[in-house]
């Protein structure tokens, strides 16, 4: 899945291009999120049974569900497509956000070490954890959240830092 432009909130080097892009795992969705669509469905239900029948409370309650189910499952979708992990042939970028907007960025020559963790669920569904430290410091600087198929992620971001450190071994 790659970007068809380069989005607005970050910006391409001359000599940087895409290699990898993705939005988490759908499992990052939560339970709210089929939930709600259930909601939608039986308030449909409800709906249509309460106007069949003449039943003013029956349709308002529909109704009700029909609305709060949807924004529910409106709300997390927004959240869900705007998350974004890109990496490029040199830096790292995680993007968040639906009205305001958080977008952390790391050079690939300032990474000291990755790391990939997955739970059994994780394993089993295709997702897991990828962060990233940077030298000077012990905490995590980044982590891509439930990546779809961590570790051909981990093995593109290993394959552009092997590239990024025998770039600068060359100077």
């Amino acid at each position: 899945m790659a970007f068809s432009t380069t989005p607005d909130w970050f910006h391409l080097g001359d000599d940087e291009e895409i290699v990898w892009e993705s939005r988490p795992h759908p499992i990052e969705l939560g339970v709210a999120f089929p939930v709600a669509v259930v909601l939608v469905v039986l308030g449909l239900g409800v709906t249509a049974w309460g106007l069949s029948d003449e039943r003013g409370v029956v349709t308002g309650v529909g109704i009700v569900l029909v609305l709060g189910g949807g924004a529910t499952a409106a709300v997390r979708y927004l959240f869900w497509t705007n998350t974004r992990y890109v990496i490029t042939s040199s830096e790292l970028y995680k993007k968040r956000g639906v009205i305001s907007r958080d977008v952390t960025q790391f050079r690939l020559e300032r990474v000291q070490n990755t790391s990939l963790s997955q739970s059994v669920l994780g394993r089993t569904l295709g997702y897991g954890d990828l962060t990233v430290y940077t030298a000077g410091s012990g905490d995590p600087e980044l982590t891509f959240e439930h990546v779809p198929r961590p570790e051909h992620a981990s093995s593109i971001l290993s394959d552009q830092l092997a590239l990024s450190s025998a770039g600068e071994s060359a100077l």
